[in-house]
């Protein structure tokens, strides 16, 4: 099955279809900087109205438009009177229609991306690209979903309660996976962890009853899911004393991690490219879901394998006087900082810098956690923290001697003791939340001394 012409798409979702019919996108777009020649460009009104660019969309190529009322452009239009919820039913129709033999959905505070990575490596799998997890982006990458797929793995985000249903209402899943339940998004739900752990539950609540998921055994609020009624799927715990785990592991430094997968049948060996700790045990859960959705233990072992580090989330970078990047600046948790941190360490080279932006959404609990997070990276070994933003005196606090807190990027860039300070050769870790761009100190930093 081909993308669908807009005709088709007008049979799926209503509307009044304008010009021509016939034009099939090859892809969906909600933003001209991004937008690519025979896409439809779908005008949503957020904060700033779409339809404002459509004559934008078309002189850029754009072959279709999804919009709510007729525009004065010379390309076929799709009317409709909400163009959200035509995405939606858009995305929902193509999966049901073109819908895999398996589709694996993912949630978690932390990693969820990269373990969506590690699954489609497992499975041979369509994965949703970039970090399309929300209710625009889902049905966006759906509505091309291609026809045949032995498995699809959608990954899917939250910042409130109901939105994962929703997604789970447009994509239905067989099996899901967990990667763990933490804080992130806690100033969003008034009943504190409790309630993040019901809204990440919405996706376990979505699998039929003679489906299954997987989590951490050791994770308390994932145990918490697995007792609720509404949890119908058959729960996987993967840990140290269950049926699926991961043993006897290695550290490859640069050439990434190696463990062993443990499942009912036996055990695989696993060589994966990114590095860390944190990165078998999200493998170890993508695999174990994989063999319960039936691919062989060898092959999803190979898959694992296959895996890559994507920007901002992991990738490292040599330093022209011997040093290493880390580049994990794409978003940031306590947890997550402290393994990066981990990480970091593991690598051949000299002192050992952080280079943070604060994290967001942690509610009154916020000045508290970065205090501990400074702590923590004292505790590691950290040589030095360099971090901005609007709780960056805490988590220096917390550091203590070595660290230094900025309000912004421009002032720990400018500073003579900020980032132009960080001697030759050291190892350097940047990671902050998605509000303060800490990709700019990635790029500040290659630009200076990065090989070409």
């Amino acid at each position: 099955m081909s993308p669908w012409s807009l005709g088709q798409v007008q049979a799926a979702v209503g509307g009044e279809l304008l010009g021509d019919g016939n034009p099939a996108p090859a892809a969906l777009s909600m933003d001209t900087r991004t937008l690519r020649a025979g896409d439809c460009f779908v005008a949503i009104r957020a904060q700033r109205d779409g339809h404002a660019f459509a004559a934008e969309a078309v002189a850029k190529g754009a072959v279709a438009l999804l919009v709510d009322h007729g525009l004065g452009v010379d390309v076929p239009q799709l009317v409709v009177p909400d163009t959200l919820a035509a995405l939606q039913r858009w995305g929902q129709a193509r999966l049901a229609a073109c819908r895999p033999r398996v589709v694996l959905a993912i949630t978690g505070s932390v990693g969820k991306t990269s373990t969506k990575e590690l699954l489609a490596g497992a499975t041979g799998g369509w994965k949703t690209p970039g970090n399309r997890n929300n209710a625009l982006g889902l049905p966006e990458a759906l509505a091309t979903l291609p026809e045949g797929l032995e498995a699809a793995v959608l990954e899917m985000g939250m910042s409130n309660p109901g939105e994962i249903r929703r997604l789970t209402e447009i994509a239905p899943p067989d099996f899901g996976l967990v990667t763990n339940i933490g804080g992130v998004h806690m100033e969003n739900f008034a009943d504190g962890q409790q309630g993040i752990a019901r809204a990440k539950g919405e996706l376990v609540e979505a699998l039929p009853a003679d489906g299954a998921w997987v989590h951490l055994a050791g994770d308390p609020w994932c145990r918490w899911v697995a007792l609720q009624p509404w949890a119908r799927a058959r729960a996987v715990p993967v840990g140290p004393e269950a049926a699926f785990g991961w043993e006897d592991e290695a550290s490859l430094g640069l050439h990434g991690e190696a463990f062993v997968l443990r499942h009912p049948g036996g055990k695989v060996p696993v060589r994966l490219r990114l590095r860390g700790v944190h990165h078998m045990r999200n493998a170890a859960l993508a695999g174990a879901l994989a063999i319960l959705a039936g691919f062989e233990p060898e092959a999803v072992a190979a898959g694992l394998g296959l895996a890559e580090p994507l920007p901002g989330r992991g990738r490292l970078h040599p330093l022209r006087d011997g040093g290493w990047l880390l580049d994990e600046s794409y978003n940031a948790v306590t947890e997550s900082i402290l393994a990066c941190a981990r990480t970091l360490l593991s690598l051949e080279g000299g002192e050992a810098v952080a280079v943070l932006g604060c994290m967001r959404e942690l509610g009154p609990a916020a000045e508290n956690l970065h205090r501990q997070t400074g702590e923590g990276l004292r505790a590691l070994g950290l040589g030095r923290v360099l971090v901005y933003g609007d709780y960056a005196r805490a988590l220096a606090q917390g550091f203590g001697p070595g660290a230094r807190a900025y309000p912004n990027f421009e002032a720990m860039r400018d500073d003579p003791a900020g980032l132009g300070s960080i001697p030759a050769g050291a190892r350097i870790l940047v990671k902050g939340s998605l509000y303060w761009r800490a990709a700019r100190a990635v790029d500040w930093l290659l630009e200076r001394a990065g090989i070409p």
